[in-house]
């Protein structure tokens, strides 16, 4: 995302460390996408929330915390952001990435993962056809 470009749309939503808000995840951007009118690509949008929500469980939200869904739309492109607050950026320079963020990288046009004070922001990009 260009740091320049104000993002023309924002919605987000905070979850506490449950395995059925994974669901509740992927409804809030499925809703989301809806309202905006920026659904083309759902399935692959809603796949990648999954994902990035489901990893944030594992291996990011620490007992008693919540993670964040933000959604941006901006420039026809969708991005998601996935903030936590348990401790490291990624696995990936160390080892392979496990397959939920495979998934991720073969879907999303763009990805990453940026450093959060505590946590980190997991990312993708889609966009709009």
């Amino acid at each position: 995302m260009n740091l320049h470009t104000q993002p023309a749309l924002v919605h987000e939503r905070l979850y506490l460390r449950s395995p059925q808000t994974v669901a509740a995840a992927r409804h809030f951007t499925r809703d989301t996408l809806e309202v905006w009118g920026r659904g083309d690509r759902d399935g692959e949008v809603l796949l990648c929330v999954s994902e990035l929500a489901t990893n944030a469980l594992r291996h990011g939200v620490p007992r008693g915390r919540g993670y964040l869904v933000r959604l941006l739309a901006f420039d026809g492109t969708v991005r998601i952001e996935v903030h936590d607050s348990g401790p490291g950026l990624s696995r990936i320079g160390e080892r392979p990435p496990g397959r939920g963020l495979l998934l991720v990288d073969a879907l999303a046009d763009a990805w990453g993962v940026l450093p959060r004070a505590p946590g980190k922001v997991v990312w993708c990009e889609f966009r709009l056809r």
